[in-house]
């Protein structure tokens, strides 16, 4: 009888642990895996390849296929990238400088 009303209590310290966890106001991002992507063949000479990247739609980060584009003159792509904040990952978007 006593291990069934320790086995209680463990679940019911369990069970708040997880209700407490899925609050609204706390949570937390994972980094999502990188989908397989095969890079289509070049349209044009010196086309420059933007990598894919991830974008936040309705409560979860999709992904966007990479494309081709004309280099901009004097400018880099730097590239987009994941950075661990407080609540989780979250994906820093690609630009020129």
């Amino acid at each position: 009888m006593k291990t069934l009303s320790k086995l209680g209590m463990v679940a019911a310290i369990a069970g708040s642990l997880f209700l407490s966890s899925c609050a609204t106001d706390s949570y937390v991002v994972e980094r999502p895996a990188e989908p397989v992507y095969v890079r289509p063949v070049s349209p044009y000479a010196n086309a420059y390849w933007v990598p894919g990247e991830w974008v936040y739609r309705g409560n979860r980060y999709v992904y966007r296929n990479g494309y081709y584009v004309r280099p901009r003159a004097n400018r880099v792509y730097v590239q987009g990238n994941w950075y661990r904040g407080p609540r989780g990952y979250s994906w820093r978007k690609g630009h020129w400088r």
